[in-house]
């Protein structure tokens, strides 16, 4: 009986975590091959409830992509990722993606341009320069969607 309890208590344990595997958001990433920072923006969204499926793209073939896909070249990274009718530009944290899904505003989509120290892949938050997320409007313009301060 004591072992039947301890089953059940691990199964009832682990059940949060198999419901969020299967409710994971899938999100289309579009890099280079040769970028780790892209990886690890991958892994911060597997961390945080999103299923991420990459295709590698040349460097000419993903600049094209951001173009037709509305990216304004002042606003780009080095990845870009399709989700629900949006596009995500760079090292967006995944609660700005959230957030984005939930408020669904008439946009483009989200983006961290360049690549800020401390955002989501690019280093240790606790270490963080401050950046901002940036969304992207249809006519191309921006403001400001969250800013986060430096944490050093």
């Amino acid at each position: 009986m004591k072992r039947l309890a301890s089953t059940l208590a691990l199964v009832f344990a682990l059940l949060p975590a198999a419901q969020a595997l299967a409710e994971a958001t899938p999100i289309d990433v579009r890099k280079t091959n040769s970028c780790g920072c892209c990886l690890s923006w991958m892994k911060n969204l597997e961390e945080n409830g999103f299923s991420p499926i990459s295709e590698d793209l040349f460097g000419g073939a993903l600049t094209r992509f951001k173009l037709d896909n509305g990216v304004p070249q002042r606003m780009m990274s080095c990845h870009t990722a399709l989700i629900e009718g949006y596009v995500i530009e760079g090292h967006v944290p995944a609660a700005d993606i959230r957030r984005l899904l939930e408020e669904r505003p008439e946009a483009v989509g989200l983006a961290v341009p360049g690549m800020p120290y401390g955002s989501p892949g690019m280093g240790p938050e606790e270490n963080r320069e401050a950046y901002d997320v940036f969304l992207i409007l249809k006519d191309g313009s921006t403001e400001i969607f969250t800013s986060y301060p430096a944490a050093i």
